[in-house]
């Protein structure tokens, strides 16, 4: 991520100050709830997902937003396979060990993201020594070692796991990934199988995104079905919830949570965050000139009518979660304000997106307010 100038620093520093205040104050915190893990305790766990900069604590101003308003955290990429195991015989544990010590010293609920997925693991996975691709038995002996000293090291402190990632396709068939190609449709089983016997109490997931489209959704309900015939551990599934200004509709998302209800396990929502620029096809490239001004239109700031909107938006989204509280667990944002989201870099790189509570010096956007508000208007029963 790009490293804060200073004039954010600075704002960084004054909201710091700002909520301390707030907290501080018996008024304020005993008649209207100032933060999202205040006004969601009773409801769901809250919470963010953190870069390095973040858990190594360079800059306090930050580290204060995120203990003051986040009840949960999420590593952005540090506990991915390319992160933690570069090389066969090698391991890389050091950012991973200082996320989980942050989370510990504030007192947060801890997940580990991700341990089967089709990208960002290198390519030596699905190799034997010569180059050539592994036999079934070779790769889940591979997966399962791997599985056994990521979990295993961080047994009884990471509380939940992303144990399979995106293994569904938009017409909720299986994705063609390395995984599926040799070891078959049980890859996804024995993921289960291997972390729950690394970490018995451990909370275990199935993550996708798109869940919200019906074809997608219908898969991944019959792909929760056959783990639990087969015996899988799944305690909830992720919805990552990257969402548009107009998709998904309020009914896609109230549906989609009550179908997973309805299998009899939690849901958590994984990735929040909602795209507020026009959509283009494709991925990588910059912008040309000629479409800067279509296709980035907000690199000024968000104006008062997307602001407005965009707090329309969340409070909509969060008044489905209220009324499905009994099996959310937990609602992660993909991100912490505005400078750092991914979606400054997706689909397109450079543009200059606001897709989140918390704007790019740190300040709450009025989307914030709206947010809180869905706990008195809609009720948070505890």
């Amino acid at each position: 991520m790009d490293r804060t100038s200073k004039a954010t620093r600075s704002a960084l520093l004054t909201l710091a100050g700002t909520l301390l205040a707030m907290l501080a104050s018996p008024a304020v915190s005993q008649e209207r709830p100032t933060t999202l893990k205040q006004a969601f305790e009773s409801a769901f766990l809250v919470g963010a997902a953190l870069n390095p900069e973040q858990f190594y604590e360079r800059n306090p101003a930050e580290v204060a937003l995120i203990t003051s308003q986040f009840s949960a955290i999420t590593p952005e990429n540090n506990l991915k396979w390319e992160r933690v195991h570069p090389q066969p015989d090698s391991f890389d544990f050091s950012a991973a060990d200082r996320y989980v010590e942050f989370g510990e010293k504030h007192g947060m609920f801890i997940v580990g993201h991700t341990l089967v997925w089709h990208s960002q693991v290198p390519a030596w996975v699905f190799q034997d020594g010569a180059g050539q691709p592994l036999s079934r038995e070779a790769l889940l002996e591979r997966m399962r070692q791997h599985i056994h000293t990521v979990v295993g090291r961080y047994r009884g402190r990471i509380k939940g796991w992303d144990v399979v990632n995106e293994a569904l396709n938009e017409d909720g068939t299986l994705r063609q990934s390395r995984w599926l190609q040799i070891i078959g449709e049980d890859y996804l089983v024995k993921a289960f199988e291997f972390a729950r016997e690394a970490d018995p109490n451990a909370e275990l997931y199935y993550n996708d995104y798109s869940l919200e489209n019906a074809p997608k959704r219908a898969g991944a309900v019959a792909l929760i079905r056959k783990l639990q015939q087969a015996g899988a551990k799944v305690t909830a599934i992720g919805t990552q919830s990257h969402v548009r200004m107009e998709w998904p509709t309020v009914a896609q998302a109230d549906s989609t949570i009550q179908a997973f209800a309805d299998l009899g396990i939690k849901v958590a929502v994984t990735e929040l965050d909602v795209d507020v620029l026009p959509r283009r096809e494709g991925r990588g490239g910059e912008l040309t000139a000629a479409a800067r001004d279509s296709l980035d239109p907000y690199r000024a700031g968000l104006p008062d009518r997307m602001q407005q909107a965009l707090a329309r938006r969340y409070a909509d989204l969060f008044g489905v979660y209220l009324k499905h509280q009994d099996v959310i667990t937990r609602v992660t944002f993909w991100g912490v304000t505005d400078q750092q989201s991914w979606l400054n870099g997706f689909p397109t790189r450079g543009r200059t997106n606001h897709p989140l509570l918390f704007d790019r010096a740190g300040r709450p956007k009025p989307a914030l307010a709206a947010v809180l508000a869905t706990t008195r208007t809609r009720g948070n029963r505890p």
